[in-house]
């Protein structure tokens, strides 16, 4: 199958929403932006260092690669509305895998209620996937990783350490328990949670998209804080424990230092009623000496935060 037909194979089934005047095939997409804003993220993921195609199917790897776009914008406390995807890949990816892809993307987008409006295809020498997404405040302000105060308090929603598990259990050569090894194929963000933290008066947000720690660093770098984590207060999953155990591993590490199950994870003013799903696992306070500072039980973290691409 040529570019053009693999294309027009892609396009054929892209539903749109209402608020799309003209979406995939013409040179651009248009969209209409009531609130007068528009939140843009990007989001790029490479065989080999975000996924793994001997280890995911198409359909899985599209589910991913919208999921993980779409929490940037979760976490900005907006709505998803329209994606624009950019893949390149070999000249010999096989059409099923690509147009998997495809389908992946064009359900996770219809589910978080947006919708994938263009893109385009090219080769090269790595299947590499960019996702471009757009979103919508509905009025309200965003919520910025500069906001965060000394005496906020600090939670999460979403699960923590899953993906982190399902990455080590099939780099062992494994591919069982089924839950962990999927939530690494495709995580399970709460995007919805982000809108409903905005509005309780969340005053940070950010995804955990490279580790808890290591993303929690850059609210406690761009607010000018320290930000300290209860050990006790994160919630490990019996599964965790169990394959943990079993692999020789710290369930514990996962948690804070795994990355790619996107989670977001928040400040709010102290004595602030937290939204339903979100749990208390720290406080905020004023940066010290050493500046901005991220400690575990007030101890700083032995070990990474998080991943880093260029370390």
């Amino acid at each position: 199958m040529g570019e053009f037909e693999l294309i027009a194979a892609i396009n054929q089934d892209q539903p749109q929403r209402e608020d799309t005047s003209v979406g995939p095939g013409d040179d651009a997409a248009v969209v209409a932006a009531p609130d007068g804003r528009v939140v843009v993220s990007v989001d790029m993921l490479v065989d080999g260092v975000h996924f793994r195609s001997d280890w995911a199917n198409g359909e899985q790897i599209g589910r991913r690669a919208a999921l993980a776009a779409m929490a940037d914008i979760a976490a900005m406390g907006a709505a998803p509305t329209s994606l624009v995807v950019a893949v390149s890949a070999p000249g010999t990816t096989p059409t099923d895998l690509l147009l998997g892809i495809a389908k992946g993307l064009r359900e996770a987008a219809v589910e978080a209620g947006a919708a994938v409006v263009g893109g385009d295809t090219t080769r090269s020498e790595t299947l590499t996937i960019s996702v471009t997404v757009l979103g919508d405040l509905r009025g309200a302000p965003p919520v910025r990783r500069s906001g965060a105060r000394p005496g906020d308090e600090v939670a999460v929603t979403g699960r923590l350490g899953w993906a982190a598990a399902g990455l080590t259990i099939l780099s062992r050569g494994f591919r069982s328990p089924a839950a962990l090894v999927n939530a690494y194929r495709v995580p399970e963000p709460p995007l919805s949670a982000g809108i409903t933290a905005a509005a309780s008066g969340a005053t940070s947000m950010i995804d955990v998209s490279d580790g808890l720690l290591a993303d929690l660093g850059h609210i406690a770098e761009a607010s000018g804080v320290s930000i300290n984590i209860r050990r006790a207060a994160l919630d490990v999953n019996p599964r965790l424990v169990e394959v943990a155990s079993a692999l020789g591993k710290d369930p514990m590490e996962w948690v804070l230092s795994g990355g790619d199950d996107h989670p977001l994870v928040a400040t709010f003013p102290h004595g602030a009623s937290l939204p339903p799903g979100w749990q208390p696992i720290g406080t905020v306070g004023v940066a010290g000496d050493d500046g901005p500072t991220v400690t575990v039980d007030g101890s700083r973290h032995e070990g990474p935060g998080g991943w880093d691409h260029f370390r």
